[in-house]
């Protein structure tokens, strides 16, 4: 029996150091970690798995960041796309919201502005627009998730499936598989969901989890998610996952239809003392060591294709579309149509 066939997709928060810490300086912060960058070009040069670096506006401006970027995707190839972090990207018209200033209440001229920036500023490294996108802290509203076709954007990956933040936006019942959205802008653009893979133990349990959260009191509700997302959830994300969860969330996935996976992770936590996870150049070390034996077993276990996230938009993949309340409802959640 042959192997079944799965799309990968590698996509790096490429960025800043100092995010773990909590704080949200305007510029300052250090980029060192972006050299570390070069320590995966295993996985596409050894596996066939090419990267999406998702550039943030300091990594962007940055010569010496732009220069290892574009080195690595000159020698193995890959994609760049964008990542906003809107503290740290112009323009700053005072806002009565401390940073980090949500989605939900930004206004759209300034959030539209700010990823116009940032589009300049990948362009002008990168050679190109950005097709991709992933918003900073997954604070991607379904209001603010409609400008991204205004600027370019053709694909997203800011919807995280049955993660749960407080006062965030409600991914939580999103698919796990990319689909087609078309938000309500003026030119009527559509945009492809590529969520990251989060899929559930026991089908069907997050709907109940869902509904009894709205039930209860917000304090209550946050808990009710907050607990299924730790022990109801499988996923592939390696700093979050043990390497036993991650093939089980694959197997899961696939087993019930899935057709891709995308991992993520942050540039920083490729630095030792940058992040909690990899205190020092050992934890760092071993943190590679689990990605190529999870590259490994993928290409051992499942015909696997390597694929960017704008690669997902491309004519070998057919998605469904959610634009189109024939085929389905337009959720209440941030990530519907």
């Amino acid at each position: 029996m042959g192997k079944k066939p799965l799309a990968v997709v590698i996509s790096l928060d490429v960025e800043e150091e100092g995010l773990f810490s909590g704080s949200y300086p305007r510029e300052g912060a250090g980029l060192s970690n972006i050299a570390r960058l070069r320590k995966l070009a295993f996985l596409p040069r050894d596996f066939g798995l090419p990267l999406t670096f998702l550039c943030d506006y300091p990594v962007a401006v940055d010569p010496a960041s732009g220069e290892t970027i574009l080195d690595l995707v000159s020698r193995v190839g890959g994609e760049i796309g964008a990542h906003l972090h809107p503290w740290n990207t112009p323009p700053f018209p005072d806002m009565p919201w401390p940073e980090p200033v949500s989605t939900a209440v930004m206004p759209l001229e300034v959030f539209r502005a700010k990823l116009a920036t940032l589009q300049q500023v990948v362009t002008a490294f990168a050679g190109a627009p950005a097709v991709s996108f992933r918003m900073g802290r997954w604070n991607l509203f379904k209001r603010a998730m409609a400008v991204l076709p205004e600027v370019g954007f053709l694909v997203d990956s800011s919807v995280a499936p049955l993660r749960h933040v407080p006062n965030g936006p409600d991914h939580f019942l999103a698919p796990a598989d990319p689909y087609w959205l078309r938000p309500a802008g003026p030119e009527g653009k559509r945009l492809l969901e590529a969520p990251t893979t989060q899929v559930p133990l026991v089908p069907g349990t997050p709907r109940l989890a869902h509904a009894l959260a709205k039930r209860l009191p917000p304090k209550a509700g946050n808990a009710v998610l907050g607990g299924f997302m730790k022990t109801g959830t499988l996923g592939v994300n390696p700093v979050w996952m043990p390497e036993a969860t991650m093939r089980l969330a694959v197997r899961t996935h696939v087993r019930r239809g899935g057709r891709v996976i995308t991992l993520f992770w942050h540039s920083s936590e490729l630095l030792p003392g940058a992040s909690p996870h990899f205190p020092d150049e050992e934890a760092a070390t071993a943190f590679l060591a689990k990605v190529r034996r999870f590259a490994d077993w993928l290409r051992r276990t499942f015909d696997v294709r390597g694929t960017t996230l704008k690669g997902l938009a491309g004519p070998a993949f057919s998605w469904p579309d959610r634009s189109s309340p024939a085929t389905r409802p337009c959720s209440t959640g941030d990530w519907g149509c």
